[in-house]
């Protein structure tokens, strides 16, 4: 269910009423410890208590691990559930009255909720429908199948739910609706039956004489299925249809059962079938999930993200033309995160093209344990799949190799793994011949650069690796020493837009961190960032200061709030959004440089102001140089005198601008301090 904005007046109630002992004890033993609550951390393996909750605060912490925060918080690190599943689920539970943002969303969400309530019952119903329908004489077959075929254990067909749907075209329908009494129509909306196109009126079963594997969410609730033909039905594996409970995009097979191994294991293992997963469970790996037989999506990822500090996801998928396919596809989907570091991401194909189940029936689970471990890293895998029956001795294949080489080469932002990653591919491009390897090395890194220029001048936002903008800074020492300041004006624009970048990191920064640590400047930098017209370039800084901004209208916040209480309400709002928290955190708290920054606060406003202003009106010059050069001035004299004028009013501020950088930026170390911090 797709969530609307729930109204902060929703979210504060749920905050008043959800009492954190009440919330935390039933799912941690509490005893009660002078004003405070201990129990075992359910974060970390501990012996002895150190998570502790104190109840005036509504505050939870543990002294083991570091974890910490509010009862919204707890259910959402301990669950892996989003901000508003957590208070809907809260809401639910204290009867608070649900209301939305938009009014008109709010009626829409109360229909959503009732009819989802529904679905989960008429599936969970279903499921034990087919679970007994394994067990009648009509089911000797299928059970035999999984038994004998499938070497499952009665232990894993109960685990899992596994069950029978009937030959018969409206058996499940007449249980459901002439014998439980639901409305047809519902049972459609579950995606069990299915109208009849021809015949008359009327419907049938979705699922006939097949195997039937409940597919569960996070929760353990039934949200579809998936049947395994008995025949030679086609298809072999059918799905339920995407319904208000269940999308198959989102959703990863046995997650339910194996997010707590994920944890302990601190890595994923994603399969293709629901066979692969289960064996792998009945072998005691059970950190293992299926991707539904659709390419992992971006979305799966990042569930499995939630479970696994490490980040670790191995693809174990057919090793066949099509399971290489699907590796592919699902790391086109997430290579964005791969090549950032927020995935590590391995690619296990088995040895002879056996899938998971195949391999588990001949060798021992201790094995496979072993096939994963030595899986190599997605970057390394392309590299062996791009060589495959590849002859580099061909003029034409060592030139198309050496362009899809430079390609992934582009894509690494890491400095650490790109320099390793050129030494390898200027290997394996060697030939074995290693007296070629450091030229051929030298020669990629500058096929990169080139790449990166032009990447860079499409978008300015990219965060290059050290190794590339070392490679693109000017390498004379005068302009060495005036990288920061008046140097910008003489530099390439890829190199430009990196040092821009740099110094808006800084400015920005400093402006937000002074406006959340020190309540007497914040009018300050509010009406210098008005009065100057000076808005935040960089993403991250404009969405923190749209939350500042949010929070003081909603909330009522006064200017002079302590930099404390400010810092934790905003950490609050910012629960659902993780990736921009990472990005923005170290602003919330003070090192020695930002401290000292604090003592001096108005000169840093107005040195940071400058700084932005300088970067933004150098860009312009930079437009009007490229159009004065690119305008006849033989046949368009004033559109070129124009644009010259645009040029040199713009050099005749940076001047300035730099004037007050270097004044105000540069030699703030020799400003005496004032204030008390």
């Amino acid at each position: 269910m797709q969530v609307p904005r729930l109204h902060p007046e929703t979210i504060e109630e749920v905050k008043q009423r959800a009492d954190i002992v009440d919330v935390i004890s039933g799912r941690v033993v509490l005893r009660k410890r002078g004003k405070e609550f201990v129990g075992l951390c359910p974060f970390h393996d501990e012996k002895s208590p150190s998570f502790t909750v104190n109840q005036a605060k509504q505050m939870y912490y543990c002294f083991g691990c570091g974890a910490g925060g509010n009862a919204f918080k707890f259910l959402m690190e301990l669950e892996k559930r989003s901000f508003s599943e957590v208070v809907l689920d809260l809401a639910k539970t204290y009867q608070v009255q649900v209301k939305t943002v938009e009014p008109e969303h709010r009626q829409e969400l109360q229909r959503q909720i009732s009819l989802r309530e529904q679905l989960y019952e008429i599936s969970a119903l279903t499921a034990k429908f087919y679970e007994h329908a394994l067990r009648q004489p009509q089911g000797q077959e299928p059970l035999a199948y999984l038994k004998s075929e499938r070497q499952l254990s009665e232990e894993t067909i109960q685990q899992f739910q596994l069950g029978y749907a009937p030959q018969g075209w409206e058996t499940l329908c007449s249980y459901l609706i002439e014998q439980k009494h639901y409305p047809a129509q519902l049972v459609e909306q579950a995606g069990l039956i299915v109208p009849r196109k021809s015949g008359g009126s009327g419907y049938y079963d979705r699922f006939r004489n097949r195997v039937m594997i409940p597919i569960r969410d996070t929760q353990g609730r039934v949200i579809g299925f998936g049947g395994r033909a008995l025949g030679d039905e086609q298809p072999k594996y059918l799905n339920s249809p995407e319904t208000e409970l269940f999308d198959k995009g989102k959703t990863l097979f046995a997650l339910d059962t194996a997010k707590i191994a994920i944890s302990k294991a601190d890595q994923a293992v994603v399969v293709e079938g629901y066979f692969d997963a289960i064996a792998l469970h009945a072998a005691g790996i059970g950190n293992a999930v299926a991707s539904l037989g659709t390419a992992l999506s971006l979305n799966q990822v990042r569930q499995l993200l939630r479970y696994t500090d490490s980040k670790q996801i191995i693809l174990n998928f057919d090793a066949d033309k099509a399971g290489t396919q699907a590796a592919e596809r699902a790391i086109g989907e997430i290579e964005k995160l791969a090549y950032q570091g927020e995935v590590q991401l391995r690619v296990l194909n088995i040895p002879d093209g056996k899938d998971a189940d195949e391999f588990l029936k001949t060798y021992s689970s201790e094995q496979y344990r072993e096939l994963l471990k030595n899986a190599p890293l997605w970057l390394d895998w392309q590299l062996q799949q791009m060589l495959i029956n590849q002859d580099l001795k061909q003029a034409d294949t060592y030139q198309q190799i050496t362009k899809r080489i430079i390609k992934l080469l582009t894509n690494i932002t890491d400095d650490n793994q790109l320099t390793h990653y050129l030494q390898k591919c200027a290997e394996i491009l060697s030939k074995g011949d290693y007296r070629l390897t450091k030229m051929l090395a030298d020669n990629l890194l500058n096929q990169v650069i080139n790449d990166w220029g032009k990447r860079l001048s499409q978008d300015e936002s990219l965060t290059m690796p050290l190794l590339i903008k070392k490679k693109l800074k000017p390498t004379s020492s005068k302009q060495s020493k005036k990288q920061s300041s008046s140097s910008l004006n003489n530099q390439s624009k890829e190199s430009f837009l990196a040092v821009a970048r740099s110094l808006l990191e800084e400015a920005e920064g400093q402006l937000l961190q002074i406006y959340l640590h020190c309540p007497e400047y914040r009018q300050d930098v509010r009406e210098s960032i008005e009065a100057r017209e000076v808005q935040f370039s960089l993403s991250h800084h404009r969405f923190l200061w749209h939350q500042i901004l949010n929070a003081e209208i909603f909330h009522k916040i006064s200017l002079q709030i302590a930099p404390s209480e400010l810092i934790l309400r905003l950490q609050d709002s910012l629960i659902e959004y993780p990736n921009q928290l990472n990005q923005i955190s170290h602003l919330f708290h003070l090192n020695e440089l930002s401290e000292k920054n604090v003592y001096r606060a108005p000169l840093v406003i107005r040195s940071a102001l400058a700084c932005i202003e300088q970067i933004i009106s150098m860009k312009r010059r930079r437009i009007a140089l490229n159009m004065w050069e690119n305008t006849d001035a033989a046949s368009n004299c004033e559109e070129a005198l124009e644009y010259h004028q645009q040029f040199l009013a713009e050099q005749e501020w940076i001047r300035e601008l730099e004037r007050l950088r270097q004044v105000n930026f540069y030699d703030l170390i020799s400003v005496p301090w004032s204030g008390n911090f």
